[in-house]
């Protein structure tokens, strides 16, 4: 491993976190100034894995606070849907937040509704308990965990943006399994008597999720990216059209609805690898990415070898892990994706003419970088 680009991207997660405990997702690219709970969320993950407990504790404080600045829209949404009358892209809680936690309105046109972040973060604060010890932060936490649960029990089933911000007509296999994962967390707090939530059955919940996943995201064996919401009367509710998404390895890993060696999982990561793992490369989002030409992500790349960690395949995982760090530039930044072997090249100007070049660095990626390295080095 090298240590130099390890230490490095500790150091560029921590000087990516805000004075309020966000994480910026990217410092020098204009588009990325705000702060997701999706990547957020991992780049904590990625702190607490290295030992780095107190940046992910600000973080998730960042995050109990900010999600009950605008907890009553979880209440007033729940009225609207019971009258049946149509909720609005700002009715719902968002994404993404300003560094100091307000809401984005620049966009307009940018989707706000994705719920994944959501669960994600439950995730990985039930995970940064265990690692670092802090039980104490579930209490401090305990009105902004419960917001969450209800919002996401209101939510789960209605059709939302995927976590490449795409697709709003539709439900999806990653951003459920976030559900799945949130809920399933949720469980284990409460059942460590450390954390006390009445009336909302995380792990009922957590059981009907995966059931919904087995009943309509499963198709030839494999999961399936994206399929129609219940409402919607189609011959099949499968849609899964477009090929597999690299974010079906997250159902495994980190989130356990499938083991890594469940058939499905397995059928899913050979269509992973088939379809989107250049060999000696890296690892493409989905076959039609069009964004920057649709280049090789390191942030996915990451997540395949941490999938081979998980299933004891290690000098696969070492392989992937000697790619990333041969595509750290002079700064030792690692970019959000690497253009060289693009799937439409023919793309990639027209973004870099609307946003500037790739965005670099990318938190996220120096994060999953870290969360593999620490991965390798546990395993063997």
């Amino acid at each position: 491993m090298d240590q130099g680009l390890y230490k490095k991207s500790i150091q560029t997660i921590l000087a990516s976190q805000s004075e309020w405990g966000s994480y910026v997702a990217s410092p020098f690219f204009p588009t990325y100034q705000y702060c997701w709970l999706r990547d957020g969320s991992y780049i904590a993950h990625a702190m607490d894995t290295a030992g780095e407990y107190e940046s992910a504790s600000a973080f998730f404080n960042w995050v109990g606070q900010t999600i009950q600045r605008f907890s009553y829209k979880v209440e007033e949404a729940r009225l609207r849907l019971s009258a049946g009358l149509p909720l609005g892209k700002d009715d719902l809680l968002h994404t993404r937040f300003t560094l100091d936690g307000e809401e984005v309105y620049i966009d307009n046109t940018w989707g706000n509704f994705q719920i994944d972040g959501y669960g994600t973060w439950l995730w990985a604060l039930n995970d940064h308990v265990k690692r670092s010890g802090d039980y104490g932060i579930l209490q401090k936490l305990k009105d902004p965990i419960e917001t969450t649960l209800r919002y996401l029990e209101l939510t789960w089933k209605l059709p939302n943006y995927d976590c490449w911000e795409e697709h709003p007509e539709y439900l999806h296999t990653y951003s459920l399994s976030t559900v799945f994962a949130g809920f399933h967390a949720a469980g284990e707090m409460i059942r460590s008597g450390k954390l006390e939530i009445k009336n909302i059955a995380a792990d009922v919940l957590a059981k009907e999720v995966r059931k919904f996943i087995l009943d309509s995201a499963v198709k030839n064996g494999r999961l399936v990216k994206y399929f129609c919401p219940p409402s919607v009367n189609s011959v099949s509710h499968l849609i899964g059209n477009d090929g597999v998404d690299a974010s079906l390895m997250a159902v495994a890993i980190p989130y356990q609805m499938f083991l890594p060696d469940d058939p499905i999982m397995l059928a899913t990561i050979k269509a992973i690898e088939e379809d989107l793992f250049r060999i000696d490369g890296g690892v493409y989002r989905y076959k039609a990415d069009v964004y920057y030409g649709g280049g090789e992500w390191i942030l996915l790349t990451a997540w395949l070898g941490w999938y081979y960690v998980s299933i004891k395949q290690f000098d696969k995982a070492q392989a992937i892990c000697q790619w990333i760090e041969s595509q750290a530039d002079e700064n030792g930044w690692l970019a959000e994706q690497v253009s060289d072997h693009a799937l439409h090249p023919e793309h990639y100007a027209p973004w870099v003419k609307k946003w500037g070049p790739v965005a670099n660095p990318l938190t996220w990626s120096h994060a999953m970088y870290v969360i593999l390295t620490n991965a390798i080095n546990q395993g063997l």
